[in-house]
Parts: C-alpha cells; sequence; structure tokens
C-alpha cells in the first residue's frame, strides 16, 4: 500500500495539490479542455474575464503538476496547444459534480447571502 497523506495536517504535500486544484482558474481550464486540445486564444476566448498573464500563470502551473500538456506544432506565428493529461482528465469527474452541486444551489447561496445581508442591516 502507498503512503498514506492527510491533507488536514500543515506538512501534507496534498495541500498544494488542493491548492492546484482550487486555484481561481484551474477548473475553468480543465472544463474548456474537456473536449480536446485548444489554443491559447481559445482559451482565453473560451474562459472569459481571465487575463493574458493569469492564463499564462495557470498554463504553466498546470503542466507542472502534470495535468496538462503544451504541443508546439511550429509554424509562425507559433502553433502551440494544451491538452489535458490522463491526470488531468481524472479531474473532469469530480469537478462535474462540483459544478453540478454550485449550479444547482445558487437560489439557496443567493437567498443566504441576502439574508445575511438583511440582518447586518440591522
Amino acid at each position: 500500500m502507498g503512503k498514506a497523506y492527510n491533507i488536514m495536517a500543515a506538512t501534507c504535500p496534498s495541500r498544494t495539490v488542493l491548492h492546484r486544484i482550487g486555484a481561481r482558474w484551474t477548473v475553468f481550464v480543465v472544463n474548456a479542455l474537456e473536449h480536446g486540445p485548444m489554443r491559447f486564444t481559445e482559451l482565453k476566448a473560451h474562459i472569459r474575464e481571465i487575463t493574458p498573464k493569469a492564463l499564462t500563470e495557470t498554463l504553466r502551473a498546470m503542466q507542472a503538476d502534470g495535468l496538462l500538456s503544451r504541443t508546439d506544432l511550429g509554424g509562425n506565428p507559433p502553433h502551440v496547444e494544451y491538452a489535458l493529461t490522463d491526470l488531468g482528465r481524472s479531474l473532469l469527474v469530480p469537478l462535474r459534480a462540483v459544478r453540478q452541486w454550485a449550479e444547482a444551489h445558487v437560489p439557496d447561496i443567493l437567498a443566504a447571502r441576502e439574508q445575511a445581508s438583511a440582518e447586518d442591516a440591522y
């Protein structure tokens, strides 16, 4: 059996893994690449409101973590595509569940926020 990891332990490396998954743009990149490789400009257009700098940083970090691959197809201008690795694709199932939960509970969260805001007003 492999080494046991405990996310609640302050020095556990699994915390860095969770941090990557929970980083602001990782979920969006994984979802965008679900159906196949995309170029930087396609990703930028698909993930609304992400800056080029944030996208570049996210792609580099995800590549370093083995979640996506970067393929340079040459050409002028350079033609580079990003694709999920098998490890990155393994995130689709749990992220899909989180996405479905978030979309299903928008009314509940908005109602709770309104109630909290009304209580703060008193």
